[in-house]
């Protein structure tokens, strides 16, 4: 993995949904007009037919959107996370998922990885907030190849999606052949002795941690949850089953994020221990990706320590 170049996941977005339009004419891109940060100029260049920029009007693209998927279109809208699942949150409730279209919220810029642009465009609660919506489901993949088969996914399957990516470059984890389906976990390793369970780019942080644990005579089931809406509620659950004791890792805060949906597994299962490391309940600021990350624990040296603890 150290050998691979880094590549944000938003690249990956980039480069399949052009894939996807040329291949299914229905494949639609509204940008709100920020298509250079969320790599939808090449598709604007080779599809123009099929793109469409609304300008500055997050609501509107949302309304636009679901116009578009009653006459059955495959929109995808795109913005920056904290938009994308803030800002036009009334309009994804009433007029995507109440109605249960076929419009898909492809955003850039999730988590800590805006930076120094600061806790305005650091959307810390998209997918906490998001997969409380009923028909909506939430995604968010681990580097560029996972991003790829992700979003081909999301654009043969119908229903309402939020997709979630990095501005930062990530590590590479995946080979290009790797497959991946919404809605049921990637296992990157099993193990006996602690389950660690992450999404998006605090997957490779648990690759990491695994290995150091196991220098250590500690086996760690590494599971990545790319899709926290379905819940792989069967994976969760053979975790709590096989080992009893959980780690969540995600860029997202702790509260209704990854780990809630891990502990109401737990919970309704009335066994198991979850350990939740995340964003804190707490905004970002404008600082580097890795210090926002260390300043909330997420970092692999915090998740050796617990695992150690709940041994």
């Amino acid at each position: 993995m150290s050998e691979l170049k880094k590549i944000a996941t938003r690249q990956g977005f980039g480069e399949e949904i052009v894939e996807l339009g040329k291949e299914n004419p229905d494949i639609l891109v509204l940008d709100i007009d920020i298509g250079k940060s969320c790599k939808t100029t090449a598709f604007k260049k080779e599809l123009p037919d099929q793109y469409l920029n609304v300008g500055i009007a997050e609501q509107n693209g949302a309304g636009v959107a679901a116009g578009l998927a009653t006459c059955g279109k495959i929109p995808f809208v795109v913005t920056y996370a904290a938009f994308g699942s803030m800002r036009i949150c009334e309009m994804i409730r009433q007029e995507i998922c109440y109605t249960n279209l076929n419009v898909k919220i492809a955003c850039s810029h999730g988590g800590f990885t805006p930076a120094n642009d600061g806790a305005s465009h650091q959307a810390i609660e998209d997918m906490g907030i998001l997969r409380t919506i009923p028909n909506m489901t939430v995604i968010m993949p681990a580097d560029y190849n996972s991003a790829r088969k992700l979003v081909r996914e999301a654009g043969e399957n119908y229903g309402p999606m939020y997709l979630r990516f990095t501005r930062d470059a990530v590590e590479q984890i995946y080979g290009p052949d790797v497959e991946f389906k919404i809605g049921k976990a990637h296992q990157i390793q099993d193990g006996k002795d602690i389950a660690l369970i992450a999404n998006g780019d605090t997957v490779i942080l648990a690759i990491k941690a695994a290995k150091i644990l196991a220098e250590e005579g500690i086996s760690a089931r590494v599971l990545d949850m790319h899709t926290i809406k379905p819940l792989d509620v069967e994976a969760v659950t053979a975790c709590i089953n096989d080992i009893g004791k959980i780690i969540t890792i995600e860029d997202h805060n702790i509260l209704n994020g990854l780990g809630s949906a891990v502990c109401e597994v737990a919970a309704e299962m009335g066994k198991g221990i979850v350990k939740r490391i995340g964003v804190q309940d707490k905004f970002g600021e404008s600082a580097p990706y890795e210090r926002l990350l260390a300043m909330n624990g997420i970092t692999v040296e915090n998740i050796v320590e617990t695992a150690k603890k709940l041994q």
